[in-house]
């Protein structure tokens, strides 16, 4: 299996410069390759671009600027055109399923954080001083970078990539190793069903608080996005020394709500798999749930919209969103495998209509949002629980009928 690894970098002063540099590189890379695929594309002759005519042209680029291009790895340079490639091929994708297409678009400086190497020993080494009791990951035309190995790395290292969060860098790596020995066997199943006023409930009654980190530094975000609001918009290197503050302050508060809600997620993802061997849930399409209402046009009044409760459904999105229902089910199914447990995605209608005592599915079942009543044979439960229990049931049906 392939299990990946993070790891904070601690350049000095001249290898934070020097990553910097590689970065901007790559990003001019990508965006004069991106360039060159619209230009063919808009000649009369229609001509199509590929990434074996642009890896081609990697050689005479590097001997043509040897103080920018030719500092930096020849692979890692392709990854960087390979990804340019798979944003194509995303595209022409989108675009043949009738979805939004999203054609790729040029990228900043500042939004281009990422440099990857297909491969350890091919422009970068991890550890690459072993002598050292000091962690060390080397890259070519930056030097040996000290990396905080906060665990050990079992298996190979596959490919590393290194990536800046703001003012912090770190190094990602991809290691192959065999398949862990399963967790020992508890005998227990259970259902969830994802929530807001909840996290999740379980199919045995319990419960998991909704954390809302984001709610929480909502008050903090605001004011930091007023202050930033004040400068006009510009270029990063146009930027003063107040501007450039007042944007990575919004950029910390932001990495902050993303760590703790990544900790929870690991966490509770951890309790599950620890605790069953059999996990169900719902599976939701959670793009479509957040998704904005369609307008509603007056039929009366040309121009005119009638209310579509826009509103209250960004309030909704804005929980949803903050909840982080799809980052913890990615967690969990990547746990779930590790530990040798089973994980099962559900059909999400009606999970929560249905009365798991007498069948019966109805909208009347569920009055209010946190409670359930029967109106066939006057179960009364808590409407997540009874959602637990039903997808838990529709989860061993499956399992049943789909046998390993």
């Amino acid at each position: 299996m392939i299990r990946t690894y993070k790891f904070l970098l601690r350049p000095t002063v001249r290898q934070d410069q020097a990553l910097r540099e590689m970065l901007q590189d790559h990003c001019s890379l990508y965006n004069g390759a991106l360039q060159e695929r619209r230009d063919a594309y808009r000649h009369v002759s229609k001509t199509s671009v590929t990434y074996g005519m642009q890896s081609a042209q990697l050689k005479e680029i590097r001997a043509f600027d040897p103080e920018r291009q030719g500092r930096w790895s020849f692979s890692s340079q392709q990854a960087t055109l390979r990804r340019l490639d798979k944003a194509f091929t995303a595209f022409f994708r989108r675009v043949k399923t009738g979805e939004t297409p999203g054609y790729p678009r040029f990228r900043g400086v500042n939004w281009f954080d990422t440099v990857d190497f297909p491969k350890d020993g091919d422009g970068c080494r991890w550890d690459s001083t072993p002598h050292d009791p000091v962690t060390r990951v080397r890259f070519q035309g930056v030097g040996h970078v000290k990396a905080n190995q906060h665990r050990p790395v079992t298996g190979k290292v596959k490919t590393v990539s290194v990536k800046r969060e703001g003012r912090k860098w770190f190094v990602v790596l991809t290691a192959e190793q065999a398949q862990p020995e399963p967790l020992p066997a508890t005998g227990s199943v259970v259902g969830i069903d994802l929530g807001i006023a909840n996290f999740l409930a379980d199919s045995n009654g319990g419960f998991v608080p909704n954390p809302r980190h984001g709610r929480k530094a909502s008050a903090k975000l605001e004011a930091a996005q007023q202050a930033l609001s004040r400068f006009p918009r510009c270029k990063a290197k146009d930027r003063t020394a107040n501007h450039r503050r007042a944007v990575e302050k919004v950029a910390e508060l932001h990495g902050k709500v993303r760590r703790q809600r990544l900790d929870h997620a690991h966490k509770t993802a951890l309790a599950l798999v620890r605790e069953h061997d059999v996990v169900a849930y719902e599976d939701l399409k959670i793009r479509n749930m957040s998704r904005s209402p369609a307008p509603k046009p007056d039929p009366d009044k040309p121009a005119v919209f009638l209310p579509n409760g826009a509103a209250s459904k960004a309030g909704l999105n804005r929980s949803i969103a903050d909840a982080g229902w799809g980052v913890f089910l990615t967690i969990l199914v990547a746990k779930a495998e590790s530990a040798g447990r089973e994980v099962i995605a559900v059909d999400p209608r009606n999970t929560s209509r249905r009365c798991p005592a007498c069948g019966h599915t109805a909208k009347e079942n569920r009055p209010t949002q946190e409670k359930f009543h029967c109106v066939s044979c006057g179960h009364t439960a808590h409407a997540d629980t009874v959602g637990a229990l039903n997808v838990l049931r529709a989860g061993l049906v499956r399992r049943d009928a789909n046998p390993a």
